[in-house]
């Protein structure tokens, strides 16, 4: 088995491209179903968010892995693949494993050390746990990735100096005007997002705020909170209006978008063309990118703020390296309890053998010693299987340490051909291996998995 991971994400597609593969979040599952019918695919956990699509599948085989999952992208998207296989970045094992964590830490974010990610990679993983798409490998690996997140924001400082997306937006509007005093802000949406960007408008002296959303409720139950004046999406053009907007800044969910070229336009015209200054947050678009055309209209979107966000970042990178090498140890700690799956089935195969051997020493004694009363066998039967066990107890516990090591998988080999395991293994079934894996104790770890073995992640990349 083998866990690859493609990505399309910001650092490998602008904002035009990411916006068409953006998973609507109301057929996920329905998405993580198809995936997980698709060939060669044995578990799967879709990561959908405004800057990153990614799909996490483990594999029966790395050969062909990445034309059966373009070929579900081209199905799910109705997008060929001619159109996006430039984008897509492919990782393979150790390197699937390595860029799991980082993007579950933070650092492979636009803003290095942001914690939202994490969020949306638990709630991603736990989607795909209701839906049954993942198994004992992904039952382990992102549990750990979420316990490593949290450990990573917990003891080092990378989030002490505030830096994200609706922070650089807001950045981003102070560098256009100065100050926020005496200018209006209309916020497009009321979700977390937005409740982060209004906060940062408050704090930086902002005076009117307008909050639009398609359900007046909602942006009413954020402007009770934050001191703003809440409307409908339908009231946007009004608002722009009547409110005065000096800038708008927008990031909804919608699937299309929530202010055209043409309302834009109308809006203007009843301004007297007043400037106005519009940050698109939101992936896909909220605002028609045809706006940015317009006479005193600036349009900035997602990828604008990379430059705010870069000359923030200094201060977090120290904490980034230390992360980086909690990773380094985590991803050994992930592959060593892997290699210890591969253990199982041949211990298991070496109590068969000796369960069977001891079987028939008892039925050929039996033929010998006919007179043996119940209690007598009953004793001859513990006794000797106690022997037995006792035999195998050191064999057991020296393959579990061997297994551990770096070349886990010879140890295994040779314990395997020592003990004429071969054909024990070859008559299990694969619904008993699977059990064996099931009933691991690691498999059902949380917090931190043992310092633990299959063949591990050593191979040249061959999914092409």
């Amino acid at each position: 088995m083998h866990i690859i991971v493609v990505s399309l994400n910001h650092h490998t597609a602008p904002v035009e491209v990411r916006e068409k593969f953006v998973f609507a979040e109301d057929k996920l599952d329905q998405a993580l179903n198809e995936l997980k019918q698709t060939k060669s695919i044995l578990e799967g956990v879709i990561v959908s968010t405004c800057n990153r699509m990614e799909i996490y599948a483990v594999v029966d085989r790395l050969y062909m892995c990445g034309h059966y999952l373009r070929e579900f992208m081209e199905r799910w998207f109705d997008i060929p693949r001619s159109e996006f296989s430039k984008y897509l970045h492919i990782h393979e094992d150790s390197r699937a494993i390595e860029h799991l964590f980082k993007v579950t830490c933070g650092l492979d974010s636009m803003i290095i050390g942001e914690t939202q990610i994490l969020g949306q990679v638990r709630d991603a993983f736990l989607l795909a746990q209701r839906e049954k798409t993942t198994g004992t490998l992904f039952n382990m690996l992102f549990k750990q990735a979420v316990t490593l997140a949290k450990r990573a924001h917990t003891e080092t400082a990378i989030n002490d100096n505030p830096v994200s997306v609706s922070y650089a937006a807001v950045e981003l509007g102070k560098r256009i005007f100065s100050s926020y005093r005496n200018r209006n802000v209309m916020i497009i949406g009321a979700g977390k997002m937005s409740e982060l960007t209004v906060k940062h408008l408050r704090a930086d002296g902002a005076g009117k705020v307008v909050v639009a959303n398609r359900t007046l409720a909602r942006a009413q139950e954020l402007t009770e909170r934050l001191e703003g004046i809440a409307c409908t999406l339908d009231e946007v053009g009004h608002m722009l209006v009547e409110q005065e907007i000096d800038i708008i800044i927008t990031s909804t969910g919608s699937q299309g978008y929530v202010l055209t070229r043409e309302q834009t336009e109308a809006a203007m015209k009843r301004r007297s063309n007043k400037p106005l200054f519009m940050i698109d947050i939101a992936v896909p678009r909220d605002l028609d990118p045809e706006i940015a055309e317009l006479n005193n209209v600036f349009l900035y979107d997602i990828d604008d703020l990379q430059a705010i966000v870069d000359s923030n970042l200094a201060s977090r990178m120290h904490e980034a390296e230390k992360i980086a090498v909690m990773i380094q140890g985590e991803m050994e700690a992930f592959q060593q309890w892997y290699r210890t799956l591969g253990v199982s089935p041949v211990i298991r195969a070496l109590q068969m053998k000796a369960a069977a051997i001891h079987q028939e020493t008892m039925e050929s004694m039996l033929k010998k010693l006919p007179d043996l009363d119940e209690h007598e066998i009953k004793v001859i039967r513990k006794l000797s299987k106690s022997i037995a066990n006792q035999i195998l107890h050191d064999p057991i516990l020296r393959i579990k340490e061997l297994a551990a090591e770096r070349r886990g998988e010879d140890a295994i080999k040779l314990f395997t051909q020592v003990f004429a395991l071969e054909e024990g293994l070859a008559n299990n079934d694969a619904s008993e291996v699977n059990t064996i894996l099931e009933k691991s104790p690691a498999a059902e770890t949380v917090e931190k998995p043992g310092r633990s073995t299959l063949p591990v992640f050593t191979r040249t990349p061959v999914c092409p």
